[in-house]
């Protein structure tokens, strides 16, 4: 593999890939929209969020669509002041949850730094109901840093989520134009401060390439969160959603994504998804070897 970058090209076919059947989307979009709740499959536009809604499997966006952070990245709509909490929605999402026979969640949320607590409370009222409706369903959290509160982070692992999801999104160098108001090593130690608290929840983190980065930084990265015992790892390709968001640099091809995967696997990950569309929460219930 390269470490030199390539300069901005047409979308590759190999990322030419069909959003999903209709019938696999359509019943889950109308239940999400009649119920008032958010997905970050479809905020985001996931390309996979087909297969996993056919596989009984959904990521949910908590705390509304408005972020108070800035990311370059990010399709979410951002804001100085998103909308007040619904109460509700903790049991909105259990009953979609229960309707659909989902038996895989994760709960994700925008940063919400304008609340005391930082979101944590919903995230655990979530779970709550999720389980009191659902007790046969497992719960994944990916969670924003909380800006490394570890009063905060130890509700959550107190809470026991099957998997404690937090993205470093990027190499090092890239993190300023690319999470803003996010730090790496904060990131890393919202990790550490997890497997500390419970060694027996499993950590994961993921990684966008596309952003600039080299080989070099990718494994350099790998090697810190092998450091703080994270146990899962994805990888995929970055897509710009729009002109104003950050461009793509390079579109990283499968095979190289491969070896990628390869190597993190030789490296101690417990767990890899390694490839062009794969996202935070593809095939997160699949806990098997890969």
């Amino acid at each position: 593999m390269s470490e030199s970058v390539s300069p901005p090209q047409r979308l590759p076919s190999w990322l030419k890939s069909p959003i999903g059947r209709a019938r696999d989307l359509a019943p889950v979009q109308r239940l999400i929209k009649q119920a008032g709740i958010y997905t970050i499959c479809e905020e985001g536009r996931c390309p996979n969020r087909g297969e996993c809604y056919s596989q009984g499997t959904a990521t949910f966006l908590l705390m509304g669509p408005i972020c108070t952070r800035a990311c370059g990245f990010c399709q979410v709509d951002k804001g100085h002041a998103p909308r007040p909490v619904d109460d509700h929605e903790p049991v909105k999402v259990a009953q979609t949850v229960q309707t659909l026979g989902l038996r895989y969640v994760v709960l994700t949320s925008v940063a919400r730094d304008d609340l005391p607590d930082q979101g944590v409370g919903h995230f655990i009222a979530t779970m709550t109901a999720i389980r009191h409706l659902n007790p046969n369903t497992a719960i994944e959290v990916l969670t924003p840093d909380f800006r490394g509160d570890q009063h905060l982070i130890s509700q959550i692992v107190q809470a026991w989520p099957a998997c404690f999801n937090h993205n470093l999104e990027t190499v090092k160098r890239l993190q300023g134009p690319v999470r803003r108001g996010a730090k790496y090593e904060r990131s890393l130690e919202v990790l550490a401060t997890v497997k500390h608290l419970n060694p027996q929840i499993p950590t994961k983190s993921g990684l966008m390439l596309g952003l600039g980065e080299t080989q070099a930084e990718i494994l350099e990265t790998l090697k810190d969160l092998r450091a703080v015992d994270c146990n899962r790892l994805t990888l995929g390709q970055y897509l710009a959603p729009s002109l104003s968001h950050l461009p793509v640099v390079k579109y990283w091809h499968p095979d190289e994504f491969k070896a990628l995967g390869q190597t993190a696997k030789a490296m101690g990950f417990s767990q890899v998804r390694s490839g062009p569309l794969v996202r935070s929460s593809y095939h997160a219930s699949q806990v098997e070897e890969s």
